[in-house]
């Protein structure tokens, strides 16, 4: 049988707690590229104008939480910025 050590007890609360909140973060910031990402497709440049700048702040607040690396997060910013300008410059 194995012992039952505090330290590990506690390591592994707390990695539940840290995975539902990732897990949280992740899936807001997927919501918010479908969501983007449906608009561009779509062409609805209003609607893209207004869900960049609120995707582009959810991606950066996974960086912050430390879901997602840097880098990982200016590329895909990156990219996004990219289609959603091509949108916005061919809408009158």
């Amino acid at each position: 049988m194995a012992k039952r050590i505090k330290s590990g007890l506690k390591r592994r609360r707390q990695n539940e707690v840290r995975r539902l909140r990732n897990r949280a973060v992740r899936t807001r910031v997927r919501n918010a590229l479908r969501d983007l990402r449906a608009a561009i497709s779509g062409g609805d440049a209003a609607k893209v104008q207004e869900l960049l700048p609120r995707t582009v702040s959810v991606i950066d607040n996974g960086v912050r939480k430390g879901v997602f690396p840097r880098n990982t997060a200016a590329r895909a910013k990156s990219r996004l910025t990219i289609q959603a300008n091509s949108v916005l410059q061919t809408q009158p």
